[in-house]
């Protein structure tokens, strides 16, 4: 049994030496020269993820020696991260991230970001609808000084249901927000070393990637890009991942629908007011109220009761996320590496406050 125990512990230790040295500034210190680093957040890609890198590893050598590719595994139940320790070994500049659990692609995306190297870094789905050969055209657009070049999709090759919910949420998010967010596009982009120094800093723990972008500012163009039908089966976004991703965004990044409450409960009260004087007159005039209005009264109630229970539930969730944030969470938790140089290991950590992932 202490056999055991002690193997366990060497496998720990090897592990958490090994992410430890990932997360270490001398490590990156050592990758100071690369130029170009591409992200991929990667969930159930089993399917695309081996094309994906060929290709990225064809289009970036013509661009520049220096550049790396860092995939970051959303704990997949798939053969995904098999797959990405197998590409380590087939490409040098490939780094596989697998994370403890499922934290989401915006988080994925944020550990990919903590992680980069480069002078300029592109983000891109691993499903190749994102085209690798569209790289070129973003770095020639942020070489002729702009910080952020964002891909826009000439023709979207996703279902009508999804389109038409894209245009609505960003739509609605924008009204809410006031920050405006093109609906034709989306992940794909290159953002230069200011941009992802200054994203790295923003420690929301519910995150909206396109909308911390977005509120960042600096410099942005947009580059035309094809987008190529799902390599993949299926979106892994379900209607409820869809629906808890929009509505994050929007609390996230407004407190309108707080004004909305407010604007909502003043006119009802002037309404009722209106109507109070009504019946007021009425019964001046006529001597009686009429009908006793017994269903009227009760449908009444139970608006405004539905009403109430609306707006406590706003505020509910504006309440929640400022606990949430208070946590003072990781965002992330790297479980293990896979890359060619991670050098001598670290020594382990002397507390959990050193955890890996804290920003």
């Amino acid at each position: 049994m202490a056999a055991v125990d002690e193997r366990d512990r060497s496998q720990f230790r090897r592990r958490f030496q090994e992410v430890g040295q990932l997360l270490d500034p001398a490590w990156k210190e050592k990758r100071k020269n690369i130029i170009l680093t591409v992200v991929v957040p990667v969930y159930q890609a089993e399917k695309t993820i081996a094309a994906l890198c060929r290709r990225l590893t064809q289009v970036l050598s013509t661009l520049t020696a220096d550049h790396e590719i860092i995939l970051i595994d959303d704990r997949s139940s798939d053969r995904s991260w098999e797959i990405m320790q197998e590409l380590v070994l087939e490409y040098p500049q490939v780094i596989s991230v697998r994370l403890s659990r499922n934290f989401g692609q915006h988080h994925s995306l944020t550990a990919g970001m903590h992680l980069s190297s480069g002078a300029w870094s592109v983000l891109m789905d691993g499903d190749l609808q994102d085209q690798p050969e569209d790289i070129p055209n973003l770095f020639k657009l942020a070489l002729a000084g702009n910080d952020i070049v964002i891909g826009r999709r000439r023709q979207r090759r996703d279902s009508r249901l999804k389109r038409c919910s894209s245009r609505l949420f960003y739509g609605v998010f924008g009204l809410l927000s006031g920050l405006k967010i093109d609906s034709s596009v989306g992940l794909f982009r290159i953002l230069n070393r200011t941009v992802v120094d200054a994203f790295c800093r923003m420690p929301e723990t519910h995150r909206l990637f396109s909308g911390l972008i977005e509120w960042l500012g600096f410099k942005t163009a947009f580059c035309d890009v094809t987008h190529a039908p799902r390599g993949a089966d299926s979106s892994t976004y379900t209607l409820k991942s869809s629906l808890k991703l929009a509505l994050d965004g929007i609390i996230s990044f407004s407190n309108r629908p707080l004004y909305l409450s407010i604007v909502l409960g003043t006119l009802i009260s002037f309404l009722a007011g209106m109507y109070g004087i009504y019946l007021i007159v009425y019964y001046l005039l006529h001597g009686s109220l009429g009908t006793s209005g017994t269903l009227s009264i009760l449908a009444l109630n139970a608006f405004l009761g539905g009403l109430i229970l609306m707006n406590l539930g706003v505020l509910g969730l504006y309440i929640g996320r400022t606990y949430d944030q208070t946590k003072n969470r990781p965002l992330y938790v790297i479980d293990q590496v896979a890359a060619r140089d991670l050098g001598t290991p670290s020594p382990l950590p002397s507390s959990t406050n050193e955890l890996p992932g804290r920003p």
